[in-house]
This record gives C-alpha cells, sequence and structure tokens, in this order.
C-alpha cells in the first residue's frame, strides 16, 4: 500500500495567516497519523506579491509550530523544486499535451469583453461563466486574432458530464460541467493559472490526500476532471470548514491578532495553538480537552472533521495556553518569559548567569499560575524583581490595627528560620495562622498584612513562593519597612 502524502502549500504573500495555520495542522496530524509524508510547497505564481520574505517567514511559523515537514523548498526531497515559480516549463509541457488532445484550446477573448459579457450574464440573473466563444475556431479564424494582436490564453474544454467529488468530511458532492464553463490554464502572459499548477503539482508529486478549506470546493469540481485528463491518479478529498469570528463574519483584523507571528509575539505556546486549531477542525471521540501535539497526532481522525463552520473563541485559546503553560518544562518556559523581562528592563539584556537563571526559574514557578500568555510575566515578576515599594491599594492594610502584631511576628519568625524555602515557607506560614488563631485572626485579616510586607501587593503567587524567593536579608528588609510604614500611619491617624 502506498504511503500517505499530503501537502501545504501556502502562497508567500503576506504572514501566515490562522486559518490557512489550521489547514497546515489537518495535513500534519493526518501524515502523522497514517505515518506517511507532510510536504510543504510555496505558490509563488503571483510574481508582484511573492516575497522571499514572507516565505522564510511562513516557513518560521509552521516550525514554531512543530509541523515539521518531510520535503519542502528548504530541505528538498525527490519531488522538487518545491516552488512553483521554479516549475514553469513543466506546467508549459502539460498544457500543451492538452492542447494536443484537444483537451484544452486557445482563447483570443480579451479581459474587457470577458467582463463585459460578465455583467451582462449577471444582469439578466445568471451565474458568471465563460460562454465558449472561442472553443471550435477554426485555423483562419485563430490567424485573424493573431493577425489583431490579441495574445491567447489556454482553456481548459471541461466534459459535458456530471462531475463527482468524493470528500471524506461532506460525502459525494456533485456538480453539472455547465455551472462551470471552460476555465483558463494558461494565462496568455505564459505564466500558468492556480488550477493547472495545482493539479499538475499534486499529481507530479504523488499526492495522496487534499485536505483544504470548503472555499475550494468549487476549485476541486474543476480539478478533478483536470486530473482526468491529465492523466493523474485523483486524490481523496476533505474539505474543513472556515473559521469564523464572534459576530459570524470571516475571521479578520477587526476580530483582533490573524496571524501566528502575532500570537507567538503575545506569548502563545505553540502547543496552545495547535490544540485550539485542532479542535477547531475535529472533535475527539471523548470529551478531553488538553492535548499535546504528538496525542493530536495520535487521536486524529480525518472523517472527524466538523462540516459546520468553527467561532473563534478567543477566551478558550487563553483557557488552553494556561493549561500548557502550567504543564510545560519549568527551564523551557523560564527561557521563553527572559525576552518579555528584558523588555520591561526588569533584567539586564545580557544572558543571565547560571545562578540568576535559577533564581528566574523559581519566579515562574511562583507565578506561571496567574498567566494567561507569557507576555504577562513583567505584571506577576516585578514583585520579586524591582525595588519594594507598597502600592496604594495595599497601604490600606497596613492601617488595620492588626497589621503592626502580624508584622511584628513574621518578622521574627523570619530572623529566627534558617535560609528561606519552599517547604520552610509553608511551615512558617502555618506557624502564623497557629499564633493567631486564638486571637480570632485569620483569613485576609493575618495573611493580607503578610503578603504586603513581603511584595507590596495585595495580589501574587502563594505565600510558600514568595518565601521560597526573596533571599532571608532582602525579606527581612522589606518586612522592616512595612512595619515603619504601619507605624507611621498609626502614629497619623
Amino acid at each position: 500500500m502506498n504511503k500517505v502524502r499530503v501537502r501545504f502549500a501556502p502562497s508567500p504573500t503576506g504572514r501566515l495567516h490562522i486559518g490557512t495555520a489550521r489547514t497546515a495542522l489537518l495535513n500534519w496530524l493526518f501524515a502523522r497519523k497514517e505515518r506517511g509524508f507532510f510536504i510543504v510547497r510555496i505558490e509563488d505564481t503571483d510574481r508582484s506579491r511573492s516575497t522571499i520574505e514572507y516565505e522564510e517567514s511562513i516557513l518560521e511559523d509552521l516550525a514554531w509550530m512543530g509541523l515539521n515537514w518531510d520535503e519542502g523548498p528548504d530541505i528538498g526531497g525527490d519531488y522538487g523544486p518545491y516552488r512553483q515559480s521554479e516549475r514553469f516549463e513543466l506546467y508549459q509541457m502539460r498544457a500543451d499535451e492538452l492542447l494536443r488532445s484537444g483537451q484544452a484550446y486557445r482563447c483570443y477573448c480579451t479581459p474587457e469583453e470577458l467582463e463585459e459579457r460578465r455583467k451582462k450574464r449577471l444582469a439578466i440573473g445568471l451565474m458568471p461563466k465563460y460562454e465558449g466563444t472561442c472553443r471550435n475556431l477554426t485555423a483562419d479564424q485563430e490567424a485573424e486574432c493573431l493577425a489583431q494582436g490579441r495574445k491567447p490564453a489556454v482553456r481548459f474544454r471541461v466534459p459535458d458530464e456530471k462531475i463527482i467529488v468524493q470528500d471524506l468530511v461532506r460525502g459525494e458532492i456533485e456538480f453539472s460541467s455547465d455551472v462551470i464553463g471552460d476555465f483558463i490554464i494558461m494565462r496568455s502572459d505564459g505564466s500558468p493559472s492556480f488550477h493547472l499548477a495545482v493539479v499538475v503539482d499534486d499529481g507530479e508529486m504523488g499526492i495522496t490526500h487534499v485536505i483544504r478549506g470548503e472555499d475550494h470546493i468549487t476549485n476541486t469540481a474543476k480539478h478533478v476532471p483536470l486530473f482526468q485528463a491529465l492523466g493523474y491518479p485523483i486524490p481523496k478529498f476533505a474539505h474543513n470548514a472556515m473559521i469564523l469570528g464572534p459576530d459570524g463574519g470571516k475571521l479578520s483584523k477587526r476580530h483582533g491578532a490573524t496571524s501566528v507571528g502575532e500570537y507567538r509575539e503575545k506569548g502563545y505556546l505553540p502547543e496552545a495553538i495547535d490544540n485550539y486549531l485542532a479542535l477547531l477542525s475535529w472533535a475527539p471521540e471523548d470529551t478531553r480537552e488538553v492535548f499535546s501535539p504528538e496525542e493530536l497526532a495520535a487521536a486524529f481522525e480525518v472523517e472527524r472533521i466538523s462540516k459546520s463552520p468553527a467561532i473563534f473563541d478567543v477566551n478558550k485559546l487563553n483557557w488552553l495556553n494556561g493549561q500548557h503553560i502550567r504543564s510545560a518544562g519549568l527551564e523551557r518556559l523560564t527561557n521563553l518569559c527572559i525576552p518579555y523581562l528584558k523588555d520591561a528592563g526588569l533584567i539586564p539584556q545580557a544572558e543571565p548567569s547560571q545562578e540568576e537563571f535559577a533564581h528566574l526559574v523559581k519566579i515562574v514557578e511562583a507565578v506561571r499560575g496567574n498567566l494567561t500568555v507569557l507576555s504577562e510575566i513583567p505584571e506577576y515578576a516585578r514583585i520579586f524583581l524591582s525595588k519594594y515599594e507598597i502600592q496604594p491599594e495595599a497601604v490600606e492594610w497596613l492601617k488595620k490595627t492588626q497589621a503592626p502584631e502580624v508584622l511584628s511576628a513574621l518578622l521574627e519568625q523570619i530572623r529566627n528560620h534558617g535560609e528561606l524555602d519552599f517547604e520552610g515557607g509553608r511551615e512558617l506560614v502555618n506557624g502564623l495562622r497557629d499564633m493567631f488563631k486564638p486571637l480570632k485572626i485569620t483569613g485576609k485579616d493575618l495573611f493580607m498584612p503578610v503578603r504586603v510586607g513581603l511584595t507590596g501587593a495585595v495580589k501574587g503567587p502563594e505565600l510558600p513562593f514568595v518565601l521560597n524567593i526573596l533571599d532571608k536579608d532582602e525579606a527581612i528588609r522589606r518586612v522592616e519597612a512595612a512595619i515603619s510604614k504601619s507605624k507611621t500611619m498609626s502614629a497619623h491617624s
């Protein structure tokens, strides 16, 4: 049995859109599930808009998502080249074969004539369609067109028969050739149309399955007879539903970030993006929601791709990202957080020493439960990496009657304790709870002054984490400052 071969074929005319990335993911999951090949092919026939910078950006984002490919423009393969701009001779050769066999013909209609006919059809309620004006030109008529300086395009002669598309997601889809009309496969400037290039590439590269968006269903109706005319095996097709914005419209900038790069810059983890995009398109057999990429590949079934449009819910993505942040390896997570801490001026631009990195790991461990995205790390790490300051909303807790007594007890506990660590911090917290319980000082009345004394803030990690991070001398200095502040306010009240 031949191995599964799927492809992802982006156009390098912009950054990798989140919807396009979803198509790449589905192809990658299927290839990995079936132990087949995932191929990246660049559709850069639009020379005016395609750039090498966008190509590199797309490949970088795919690699960031973990969607490693087996063949592609950067690594080569047995079916290259993998850029359409480098395959023009092949497209011309296949178009010439169709001309010789009579399955294609030269069309001399000008763009202006075609547009005028399109408007006339629309005006009388008909769908736009090429009416076959040049379908049966004689040699003399062609010579006359050439004499007028007309440059011909090449059109595929669509067979007069029903076109059946077997779709793995939607079942059998039937089209009438009357609706499609003969379509261009080579433009008058000698460049291939999308239809010819994609069919030739899929045929020559041995693509067995084509997984792409439902906006390509009408294209597939054109591609099936073209595959047959060129003598290529017809791949199996699976058309996934579109991703819509919360308002039901096509996902666009008005809904927020739309490119993978933007989510990457905000501090989303690649495994969270993969997880979310998979769940937008496909339903596992159970109710589980959090998957690693490897788990997704093991569970993936192309037949379970949804037929219904998916609504992009950033809150669900944020929840999933938080889940993956909490399960990620601490050292990896710390390395990912460091650029945000540098940008916020909380740590030097130089690479941290081994000791500094170990300290940062403790901070990330303490605050990651609060993070939705990694770019939030400065907000939560600031209490450990900047000068101790009592925030305005925290001052109120130092005015409380019990605050000086609680802070003095905390100071004594820290001084009498050995070096602070997580377990020691837990013991210290429990000791304070036992000490003040008989005095009916519990809950927030007890632990908010403790938090303010150690961090200057009213929100933050669990107190054992705080005590695990702070140097003992620094903890003493902070609590002494809080006691002084509390006594000053008591004297003025």
